[in-house]
């Protein structure tokens, strides 16, 4: 099988995540029962840090806020001028905000009865910070109580793939039309399809071009995913992410391989040979597993997953981790290694398409209906 080149962005967004962008006031959290009353009527699905205003900022890709009201309109304060929105109203795309900027944002000339809406961050930024501030009503309308949040939790820990890169291009080379940023929808990658379909909330913690070791081609040196993964903000070094004690993930999905064993080694890396850099993933996936076997308790499944990449390193070393983990007792840790003839790979710079991740979702399914899970 053709293996796809990995991927122009990759290499940009690695290096752009080093840089550490000005980013709006962090006051400390603030409880959703001290909010002001306008900005009571939300939930959020993904990691955001909470100002004591109300709003909340984030930087991974899939984050979502949910609301409901009553009336004829709504109006969605936000402040972003780095990142892509669809905008959501009773499950219907009514449109996408294109770098909106600071702005609210009105759907009118709707149906004056109750309604949802769902904004959701479709790009990535890990430079950049977003902000959201709430929904508000439009004239004789008003917010309703946010929605409860759903039993079922699933975390999708990745990198490119995970974040539905360049998903909607259609072409290869999408330089032409539009770059990935517009050629991107989180929304539509495999594991937003896969917890749509289980009606679960999910964590999308996805960051393109990052491996469990190695970055992809070897760009970055010195960090790798681990580097992120504890962040609220990425581009804040330091910022740690308060779990909040509702989230409790019955699955974690963690994609981490292709950046690292997709290009081959270059002069000047620490490992001399693939059989080095096949040690050091290994010991630190073992060690990504125990942190989150620590935050999650033993109940929760760990998937460690795999796809076609150049030779079958990638593959046979997940295998061998999974294989450990159960010889070692733990049972709830399973391989989930996923392919298909029909994929296309005509997301930008080979990357899966919309056809494909619905393809992928599809095979998540699969898989996820043959563990023992308690949801």
């Amino acid at each position: 099988m053709r293996t796809p080149p990995l991927s122009r962005r990759a290499l940009l967004t690695a290096a752009a995540a080093s840089v550490t962008a000005a980013v709006p006031s962090q006051a400390s959290a603030a409880s959703s029962s001290a909010r002001p009353a306008a900005l009571a009527g939300f939930r959020t699905v993904g990691r955001v840090k909470e100002a004591a205003d109300g709003s909340v900022q984030y930087t991974w890709p899939g984050i979502a806020f949910e609301g409901r009201f009553r009336g004829t309109g709504v109006g969605i304060v936000l402040d972003d001028a780095a990142n892509d929105y669809d905008v959501q109203i009773d499950g219907e795309t009514v449109s996408t905000l294109v770098t909106p900027g600071r702005t609210t944002f009105w759907v009118e000339d709707l149906a004056d009865t109750r309604h949802t809406v769902r904004l959701v961050k479709r790009t990535e930024s890990p430079w950049a910070v977003g902000r959201f501030s709430g929904f508000v009503a439009a004239r004789g309308g008003r917010i309703l109580p946010a929605p409860a949040a759903r039993s079922r939790q699933i975390e999708f820990i990745g990198d490119s793939y995970t974040a539905g890169y360049g998903n909607t291009s259609g072409t290869r080379d999408c330089s032409a039309n539009g770059g990935v940023d517009r050629n991107s929808n989180a929304d539509l990658a495999f594991g937003a399809l896969t917890a749509r379909k289980l009606d679960a909330d999910h964590q999308q913690n996805a960051f393109s071009g990052r491996g469990m070791v190695r970055n992809y081609n070897g760009s970055d040196p010195g960090t790798d995913y681990r580097t992120y993964y504890d962040r609220a903000l990425l581009n804040v070094a330091g910022d740690v992410w308060r779990k909040p004690r509702a989230w409790r993930p019955q699955v974690v999905v963690v994609g981490l391989g292709i950046n690292d064993f997709s290009t081959p080694l270059r002069p000047g890396e620490p490992w001399a040979a693939q059989s080095e850099l096949i040690a050091a993933y290994t010991n630190a996936y073992h060690g990504f597993l125990d942190k989150l076997r620590a935050r999650y308790g033993g109940s929760t499944f760990l998937v460690v997953s795999a796809t076609s990449v150049s030779g079958t390193a990638f593959a046979e070393t997940t295998r061998g981790i999974v294989r450990d983990r159960n010889a070692r007792g733990d049972d709830r840790v399973g391989h989930w290694y996923y392919d298909d003839p029909a994929l296309d790979r005509l997301g930008c710079d080979w990357h899966p398409s919309l056809h494909d991740h619905r393809i992928i979702s599809g095979l998540l399914d699969q898989y996820l209906a043959t563990l023992p899970l308690d949801w």
